[in-house]
Order: structure tokens, then C-alpha cells, then sequence
């Protein structure tokens, strides 16, 4: 090779140099960024349904919600106007409606928020029971709710209310309210 043929490829390497440098201070690279913002939900549905079944293969719970939306950043499910039913062998199911619900990643908190009302209709040796309340927290896997906000407990023709709530609705039903409680009882 020449000397002239060295030059010709010293000088094709500084124009990619002085072009790279010219690229840079122009802004036309871009930083990368990132592709997710931090909050962004990676899947969504609308109308959903679920069903989650017992060993026994009958029906263990069921979910219905206008929407869910999963959140990449922290795994939190986020539901709108949720109806949950949750069944048991002995009396109709617990039916619970919100109107948004929050469930932790590894789905052991479940943060029922705005006006809550929990059903159970009259069956065989059960009383029909409505619980009216508000932002609701719920431990699924032990049966277990609580709430400090107002709540009503209707079980026709009687009614009891109170400020903050604990229940656990599987066998034995236990429920407790916590303060300022009050009724109206019917007697025979």
C-alpha cells in the first residue's frame, strides 16, 4: 500500500470521527429510554370473570368486574365495580360489591375501597345479612375483613351500626363491631 492510499483511509476515519462528535452535539441520537413507564399497567380486561375452584372441584369463589388493570411496577390488580361471590357448603354465598378494589401482588391484601355492602340471603338455618361500609381490607386467605370506617349490619327486621368492623365469614361467622355500636332490635 502507498502512502497516498494510507491517507485516503486516515482521513475517511476522521470524517467518521468529526461526524459522530457533530451527531452528538446536535441532539439528533437520543438518549435511550425507557420503554415502560413506571406505572403502566402490562395487561388489562374488561367484563372479566373468574372462577376459582376447591379441591372438591365446586365452586370456591368468582370475580366479576367491569375492569382490571395489572400494574407492571408493583404487581398490584386494580378492579372496577367488582362483585365477588364467595361460596361455602352450609348457606348461600357471601356476595361482596365495590366500587374499586386494590389486590396486592401476592394476593394476600385486597383493599376494597368506596362504598361497600356485603349479602347473604336467607337459607336454612341462616338469617339473611347485609353489611354496609367502606374501604373494606380483606385477608382472602384466612377469611378475614376489617374496616375502621362506619358500618351497618341488616339482618330484617333488625339493624346495628357502629364505627369500625371486624369479621371472619367462613364457619364460625364471627362478626364485631368496634365502637359507638347501636340497634334497632324487633322483639316477639
Amino acid at each position: 500500500m502507498s502512502l497516498r492510499e494510507n491517507n485516503i483511509y486516515f482521513f475517511l476515519v476522521v470524517i467518521a470521527l468529526i461526524s459522530g462528535l457533530l451527531v452528538k452535539f446536535t441532539g439528533i441520537v437520543e438518549e435511550p429510554q425507557s420503554l415502560v413507564p413506571e406505572n403502566s399497567p402490562d395487561y388489562f380486561s374488561e367484563n372479566y370473570i373468574k372462577w376459582e375452584m376447591n379441591e372438591r372441584g365446586t365452586v370456591k369463589n368468582k370475580l366479576l368486574s367491569a375492569k382490571i388493570t395489572h400494574f407492571s411496577n408493583d404487581g398490584t390488580t386494580h378492579t372496577l365495580k367488582p362483585v365477588m361471590s364467595f361460596y361455602n357448603e352450609k348457606s348461600l354465598p357471601w356476595v361482596v360489591t365495590a366500587e374499586s378494589a386494590i389486590l396486592s401482588a401476592d394476593g394476600k391484601d385486597l383493599l376494597l375501597q368506596g362504598v361497600v355492602a356485603i349479602n347473604r340471603e336467607k337459607s336454612v338455618g341462616y338469617n339473611q345479612l347485609t353489611i354496609n361500609t367502606r374501604e373494606l381490607k380483606v385477608k382472602p386467605e384466612t377469611s378475614y375483613a376489617e374496616t375502621t370506617e362506619w358500618a351497618e349490619l341488616i339482618s330484617p327486621p333488625n339493624k346495628t351500626t357502629g364505627i369500625g368492623m371486624k369479621m371472619t365469614y367462613i364457619e364460625p361467622i364471627h362478626i364485631e363491631l368496634l365502637a359507638n355500636v347501636q340497634g334497632n332490635y324487633e322483639t316477639k
